[in-house]
């Protein structure tokens, strides 16, 4: 967990675990990232190496290719291998640019 907050912490765009509170949501672009699930390795009936995926979103209110190079610089620096969609959100008028990936030992 302390090398993804690190890697976020670098990015310099406030951010939120799954969301910010009502009210408390910052100017985009922002934020939020999710663990929703794993992908370990058991031996002997065990976990023997965690890995978790992780889900980043970006939140912009136009497409921002600044704030897009700020999130991708910082994963690749941290040799993150990740996936990038992209989609528009209607009712909250916003995109939200996806970058999943799997990180290992949380």
């Amino acid at each position: 967990m302390e090398k993804l907050l690190s890697v976020l912490d670098s990015i310099g765009i406030p951010y939120a675990y799954d969301h910010f509170t009502e009210g408390e949501s910052p100017e985009p672009p922002f934020l939020c990232y999710l663990l929703p699930g794993s992908s370990n390795f058991s031996a002997d009936g065990k976990v023997y190496h965690r890995i978790s995926e992780v889900r980043l979103e970006l939140y912009t209110d136009c497409k921002d290719l600044d704030s897009e190079e700020k999130v991708e610089a910082a994963l690749d620096a941290a040799g993150i291998f990740y996936n990038k969609t992209e989609t528009w959100i209607d009712s909250e008028k916003l995109y939200e640019v996806l970058y999943s990936f799997d990180m290992e030992g949380m």
